[in-house]
């Protein structure tokens, strides 16, 4: 109990292929292989993609904002209260 036979598979099979015929199912297979190709093609292009060092900005990018100026160096106030 609780284990399908090789015999289940068959009539599963058999069911299937009556149902759907056997065109359906390789068109189907087919289909879906496709799918598991582009998924794994685009998968590589991203990896691809994000092993790379962007490149210069293209001429219609929008340029960053200019750096701010540095603070300039103040000296420290002297007072003018006497020394006791």
């Amino acid at each position: 109990m609780g284990g399908l036979s090789i015999w289940h598979w068959l009539v599963v099979l058999v069911v299937v292929l009556l149902l759907f015929g056997s065109g359906k199912v390789s068109t189907l297979m087919g289909d879906f292989a496709k799918g598991i190709k582009s998924f794994k093609k685009n998968m590589a292009e991203d990896d691809d993609a994000a092993m790379t060092p962007p490149a210069d900005k293209p001429a219609g990018s929008i340029a960053a904002p200019p750096a701010a100026p540095a603070p300039k160096a103040t000296q420290p106030e002297q007072s003018t209260a006497p020394k006791a």
